[in-house]
């Protein structure tokens, strides 16, 4: 087995077919077409023990309509129900008579089949199924976008100078390898202040103008933002397609059209792009792969970047997983040669870097009052004074949204809680917690006006953090006359001027300044790294790092004071702006202790009577271990929980094996019309 099918499991086997049975009602109504009359039909339909197709006839009167990929609609179980057809063929294995299609609900072949084998290798990498993974990757249809008719192809005549990529090293190897579209994979380390929607467009442009495809996704609608508008200034409009489903689905599905014609040969996208069926794709592109929001909620819940890769390796596509940080999936890809680490040289580092401060929990609170109010260390303090003095912009990041999101006792700091439903007591609003404006709880919204702490009778309360909201009151007392800006939430900018302000954000929602922030200050650090998640040393730096590269090069003046002790590993990386270092660390720490990527893991979560009997029907892998079962909620006055959680992991070896082993378990529960739900999950993003 090569390293690359230890990664990503392929190849995919084939799926079983059978027939579909139906009363000869019509028959002498209808006549089979002529050449291959048998259409093998994806039915859509949420039963694990039916992922398979299913042999139909296809009346003479629906012949040229029925073509491969098209949607249709058969009777399946004595109900009408959507599909997709397949293939045609001539013969069929079943012996009996096969039902005839309904109709064909539209002759557009949506379907093509790479983009079925694709949707097959997908849902056997995850343990889910092929109709699981259609509904992610075909959006539905609107019949007025169908009969537009097809436009040209967009051509890239000429290719971009891409001569900012020479910064990195295999920067221009790489880029020499898409202009002469061969396959390469790299994991591309930004540095700081890189203008990294530019060089992506740039490689696109490239991979385009080789006369191949390219297709690049990022986690949210602002970066989609910025790299469409990049790819359009090096491109032109024809040549790029967003795909966002914020554009309505009638749009975003003309959109998809578009790129399943083959009309277009760049595309940009969020998420659910990763399907999108682009011809002859030479290059596939994600950017901050350690995202969350590059996992999709809906089963079998698959990871973008390690779609993207299937794709690449498929397909002999080049692929770039880029960032300002490094995860330890991607860090997995460098180790086994599967991709080539794209960085910059210690020189250009230095010339980009900002000049980053570590300063510990325990700081001193600055001596001047305005200082004390804003909560800010005096080096912070300085640092933003500084920036401010000089016009320049202060990006102040704060890990919680809201005013003051949790609560405690003041006498003995046990947790506050709610008496009616014990959820957490917060401050959601602009106000101190006291009688005018009491406290209310997270959960239920139930006001507590007369809070008293069930461990010492106390009736004061503190704020165990204080949230973007807060922080911003704060800031505005301490620097008066600057504006204050909150970015969070349901108000996150997209951008701010070059001028004097605070700028308060939550991570990932950082704005980004015109000519960068003077300084940028990372507030309660201890809120990152104290979660209690196997990802939360890698996660607060690449929000760290994100945060940071907005801000000026230490030449211009830029600083960056992170609140958190210098010894720990994810401060030593910030300040040496070296997240390779602390990915190969967190890899090697979790081959040590057995979790992803080192090895697959699944998440068997549900009732404990079904979690149990799952376990003990699955016949799992010779290596697989077992652990837990462990319970998810508060049990009640027997000891019982509501739900639990089992995790089983193999070697990566192994892992197309617990896939397939899992998939059929959950397929013989279906069979058998078990009404406890189990829940599968293949590499789980959360495992504490």
């Amino acid at each position: 087995m090569t390293s690359s099918d230890a990664l990503w499991d392929l190849p995919a086997a084939a799926p079983k077919r059978a027939a579909a049975k139906r009363p000869a009602s019509r028959k002498g109504q209808q006549k089979p077409a002529e050449k291959d009359p048998v259409a093998r039909i994806v039915v859509d339909v949420p039963l694990a023990h039916l992922d398979r197709t299913f042999d139909y006839q296809v009346p003479d009167k629906l012949d040229a309509d029925a073509v491969p990929g098209c949607r249709v609609r058969v009777r399946f179980a004595g109900q009408l129900v959507d599909g997709f057809l397949v293939e045609r063929a001539s013969t069929t294995e079943h012996k009996g008579r096969l039902a005839f299609l309904e109709r064909v609900t539209s002759p557009e072949p949506v379907l093509s089949p790479t983009l079925y084998g694709l949707a097959r290798r997908v849902a056997d990498h995850y343990g889910g199924t092929l109709m699981d993974v259609l509904r992610l990757a075909i959006p539905p249809r609107h019949a007025k976008a169908e009969s537009e008719p097809a436009r040209e192809r967009a051509e890239v005549t000429e290719a971009p100078s891409a001569q900012a990529w020479q910064r990195y090293q295999f920067g221009g190897s790489f880029t020499d390898a898409l202009r002469a579209a061969r396959q390469a994979h790299a994991v591309w380390q930004a540095l700081p202040g890189e203008d990294w929607p530019a060089r992506l467009a740039e490689l696109a442009a490239l991979a385009a103008a080789s006369g191949r495809g390219a297709l690049l996704v990022v986690p949210d609608h602002r970066d989609l933002t910025r790299v469409h508008e990049a790819c359009v200034r090096i491109a032109g409009e024809d040549a790029v397609v967003a795909l966002s489903a914020d554009t309505g689905p009638a749009e975003r599905y003309r959109r998809w059209l578009a790129v399943s014609r083959g009309s277009v040969p760049i595309v940009v996208g969020t998420r659910a792009a990763m399907f999108a069926p682009v011809a002859d794709p030479g290059l596939f592109v994600v950017w901050d792969d350690g995202d969350d929001l590059h996992v999709d909620p809906h089963m079998p819940y698959p990871q973008v970047r390690d779609v993207l890769a299937l794709r690449a390796h498929a397909q002999g596509a080049s692929f770039v997983a880029g960032g300002f940080a490094r995860t330890a999936e991607a860090q997995l890809l460098v180790e086994t040669r599967w991709a080539h680490p794209v960085i910059g040289s210690r020189e250009e580092l230095r010339k980009a870097a900002p000049r980053v401060t570590p300063v510990g929990e325990d700081f001193d609170v600055a001596r001047d009052e305005a200082a004390r109010v804003a909560r800010l260390p005096s080096v912070a303090f300085e640092a933003a004074r500084q920036s401010l003095s000089a016009g320049a912009p202060v990006l102040v990041q704060v890990p919680r949204r809201g005013y003051v999101p949790a609560l405690a006792c003041g006498q003995c700091r046990t947790p506050a809680h709610c008496r009616r439903c014990a959820g957490p007591l917060g401050l959601p609003g602009g106000a101190g917690a006291d009688v005018a404006h009491p406290p209310s709880c997270r959960w239920c919204g139930t006001p507590e006006a007369h809070f008293r702490c069930p461990a010492c009778g106390s009736a004061r309360l503190r704020a165990v953090v204080v949230g973007a909201k807060r922080t911003a009151e704060e800031l505005g007392r301490a620097f008066p006359g600057v504006p204050v800006r909150t970015s969070g939430a349901r108000e996150v900018l997209a951008s701010v001027p070059g001028r004097p302000a605070l700028v308060v954000s939550t991570p990932g929602a950082e704005p980004v300044a015109e000519g960068g922030y003077g300084a940028a200050l990372l507030l309660d650090g201890w809120a990152l790294l104290g979660r209690q998640d196997l990802r939360a040393a890698e996660e607060t730096l690449r929000r760290w790092m994100a945060a940071a590269a907005l801000v000026r090069p230490s030449s211009a003046g830029g600083r960056v004071v992170v609140g958190a002790e210098a010894p720990l590993a994810p401060v030593q990386a910030l300040v040496r702006w070296d997240p390779a270092w602390h990915a190969e660390r967190e890899l090697a720490e979790r081959r040590e202790l057995g979790f992803p990527p080192a090895v697959r893991m699944a998440s068997a979560e549900g009732t404990p009577e079904a979690v149990a009997a799952l376990l003990a029907e699955t016949e799992l892998p010779p290596s697989a271990e077992v652990l837990g079962p462990v319970p998810l909620t508060e049990p009640d006055e027997e000891g019982r929980s509501e739900r639990e959680r089992a995790l089983i992991r193999v070697p990566r070896g192994d892992g197309r094996a617990l896939a397939s082993c899992l998939a059929a378990a959950q397929a013989a529960r279906a069979a058998r019309k078990e009404t406890a739900a189990v829940r599968i999950q293949l590499d789980p993003l959360a495992l504490i």
